[in-house]
């Protein structure tokens, strides 16, 4: 079974731990450029950020992901993930790691108080995601080798592109771990 690195500088760690865990997987926290090097896959979880690209900045991270991410690793970001993997954002500026071509605009459908859940139709699943968005971005642009695999009210919300999958909700927050299925699917697929 894949041994499952989920980038533990800030967010929601432990749940998606959990998660993979439940679906079989091995996991372990990915701190240092040498934890990358023991991982077949890799998640960077919803949580801030700003946060988390100025801990990759601080911790000498940000040139490792790239290097992993580009040379193929199997990688799945979940809303502020997303946001960390865009190429650009078009509300801001924050370290970035630019590694999937989408722009992204933060906090898309508003602040806390406007946080939700919504039934999602996912390319790749059969029956409708319930979807918990949280201060949630979504893809403002998506560039030419980047697959839609779902859209709320007009705007995409799940992407992929080759080895990388990113979602604007939390799917480590469901009982449904269907979302984390396809992408411990993606790894063994190779």
């Amino acid at each position: 079974m894949a041994t499952v690195g989920v980038l533990a500088l800030q967010g929601d760690v432990r749940e998606h731990r959990l998660v993979l865990e439940a679906l079989g997987a091995e996991t372990t926290r990915v701190r240092t450029p040498e934890d990358l090097e023991r991982i077949d896959g890799l998640v960077i979880p919803g949580g801030e950020s700003t946060t988390i690209g100025k801990l990759a900045t601080l911790y000498g991270m940000m040139d490792p992901l790239r290097k992993v991410i580009g040379d193929g690793l199997p990688t799945f970001g979940t809303c502020a993930g997303l946001i960390f993997m865009s190429r650009a954002l078009d509300d801001g500026d924050q370290p970035l790691l630019g590694v999937l071509d989408v722009v992204t605009r933060r906090n898309a459908f508003g602040n806390q108080n406007h946080s939700f859940e919504a039934d999602l139709s996912i390319t790749g699943l059969h029956d409708p995601f319930r979807a918990v968005f949280i201060r949630a971005p979504w893809v403002a642009e998506v560039g030419n080798d980047v697959e839609v695999l779902c859209a709320w009210n007009g705007h995409p919300v799940m992407v992929r592109a080759d080895n990388i999958v990113a979602s604007a909700f939390h799917p480590e927050l469901t009982e449904d771990h269907r979302v984390h299925a396809l992408f411990v699917d993606m790894i063994e697929e190779g």
